[in-house]
C-alpha cells in the first residue's frame, strides 16, 4: 500500500511538473490591463494553439528576470515591458531577437507584419502590444457651454478658470507645454524633442507650466495614480486634468461619469512583448506571441480596454465588428488613440530622450514644484 501511495504521489508530481513546464508564462502588470490581454487574445491563442498560457503579475523592470537567469532558474517566458527595458534587455542578451516578417504573420491583405505595425520598434527584441494615450479631460456638466478642443485650451485660465490636474513628473507635461505654446509636434513629435534638447526650449516649457501653476485663475494639482484624474474632475477639485485615455474611458463608459476627452496633442505611449532567451518554453512562447500579436489577436484586447492595437489592420477588424466593446453597445474606433481622427496632432513619447535626460530634468522639475 505504501509503495502504491508513493508511486501515485510520484505520478501526480510528474504530471504537475509537466503541466507547469509546458505552459507559457506571460508576465504583465495585473488589473484591468492583464484581464484585457488574457480575455482578448491570451485565452483565444491558447485555445487555437493548444498551448496553455499562465499569467503572472510583476511591477516592471528587469531585476527579476536577471535574478532568474543568474540563478539558472528561469520560469518566465514572455514579459510585457516598456521601450527602454526592451533596449537594455536586448543589448544584454536577455531577450530573443525577432525577424519580424518571418516570426509574425502578415495582415489579412498580405501586408508584411513590419509594415502593418503602427510605428517602428525600439529594438529587435520588442513586438508592439498596445498603444495608450496621455490626453486631457473635463467634466462636461461643469465646464460651461464652450468646450475645450485644443491643447492650448488646457492652459487658458481666462476662458476656463480653475485648477488643472497634471502628472507629478515632467514627462508629458513639457511636451504639451510646448504644443500649447504654438509648437507643431510634427509627425511623431520630433519637433518637440528637438526643442527640448536645447536650454531655451526647456526654459520655454518649464515657464509655461510654472505660469499655469502660479496663475491666480489656475493652479496645479499633481497626481500619480491613474485613477486620480477622473476622481479630481468628479469631485470638482480641478476643471481639467491630464490622464490616461483608458482611465477616462472607464470612468465615462464603465461608470457613467460625464467626462469628455480632448485628443489634440495627445501623447502616444506604448507597451511591448519580449521573449526571454533560454526560457523554459521558448518555442511555444514564440508561437503564442505571434498569435497574440496577430491582426485578430490584438483587435481582441480592444473589447475589454480602450487601448489601441499596434497593428493597423486590427483597426479594420474593430471597425467591421462595431459595436466592439464587451457591453455590445459601445463603438471603440473613436476611442482608439491611433484612430485617424485622434492623430491629427500627436506625439510619440520618446523613451530615449527621457532615459538620457530624466535625472537632470527631474531635479529641476522637483525644484520648480517646491517653489510654487
Amino acid at each position: 500500500m505504501k509503495n502504491f501511495v508513493k508511486a501515485l504521489m510520484s505520478l501526480f508530481f510528474a504530471i504537475s511538473v509537466t503541466t507547469s513546464s509546458w505552459a507559457v508564462v506571460m508576465v504583465s502588470w495585473g488589473g484591468a490591463y492583464t484581464e484585457s490581454q488574457k480575455l482578448g487574445y491570451g485565452d483565444p491563442a491558447a485555445k487555437k494553439l493548444g498551448i496553455p498560457i499562465d499569467w503572472v503579475d510583476y511591477s516592471g523592470g528587469l531585476s527579476e528576470i536577471k535574478a532568474q537567469i543568474a540563478a539558472g532558474a528561469i520560469t518566465w517566458d514572455v514579459i510585457d515591458v516598456y521601450a527602454m527595458d526592451t533596449i537594455v534587455g536586448c543589448d544584454e542578451g536577455l531577450f530573443v531577437e525577432f525577424d519580424f516578417d518571418k516570426d509574425f504573420p502578415p495582415a489579412p491583405d498580405g501586408t508584411p507584419a513590419s509594415q502593418d505595425f503602427f510605428t517602428t520598434m525600439p529594438s529587435k527584441c520588442a513586438v508592439g502590444n498596445i498603444l495608450y494615450s496621455w490626453t486631457y479631460a473635463y467634466h462636461d456638466e461643469k465646464i460651461g457651454s464652450k468646450k475645450p478642443k485644443k491643447i492650448k485650451d488646457f492652459f487658458n485660465t481666462k476662458k476656463w478658470p480653475g485648477k488643472r490636474g497634471i502628472y507629478k513628473s515632467a514627462m508629458h507635461n513639457l511636451e504639451i507645454a510646448l504644443a500649447a505654446d504654438g509648437v507643431k509636434p510634427r509627425k511623431g513629435g520630433s519637433k518637440l524633442y528637438e526643442i527640448l534638447e536645447t536650454d531655451a526650449g526647456l526654459d520655454r516649457a518649464f515657464n509655461k507650466i510654472k505660469e499655469l501653476c502660479e496663475d491666480p485663475n489656475g493652479g496645479c494639482v499633481f497626481w500619480s495614480a491613474g485613477a486620480k484624474p477622473p476622481e479630481l474632475l468628479m469631485q470638482g477639485e480641478v476643471v481639467m486634468a491630464t490622464g490616461w485615455n483608458g482611465r477616462f474611458f472607464n470612468a465615462e463608459i464603465g461608470e457613467g461619469a460625464p467626462l469628455k476627452q480632448v485628443w489634440d496633442a495627445q501623447g502616444l505611449d506604448y507597451q511591448y512583448m519580449s521573449i526571454v532567451k533560454g526560457g523554459p518554453n521558448q518555442a511555444d512562447a514564440m508561437k503564442a506571441v505571434a498569435e497574440m500579436t496577430s491582426t485578430h489577436g490584438l483587435a481582441g484586447s480592444a473589447k475589454y480596454i480602450a487601448y489601441a492595437p499596434w497593428r493597423k489592420s486590427s483597426l479594420k477588424v474593430i471597425e467591421a465588428g462595431e459595436p466592439w466593446y464587451k457591453d455590445g453597445k459601445t463603438n471603440m474606433m473613436e476611442q482608439m488613440p491611433t484612430h485617424p481622427n485622434n492623430t491629427k496632432n500627436y506625439f510619440l513619447v520618446d523613451p530615449i530622450f527621457w532615459a538620457d535626460n530624466s535625472t537632470e530634468i527631474g531635479e529641476r522639475w522637483e525644484a520648480m514644484k517646491a517653489g510654487l
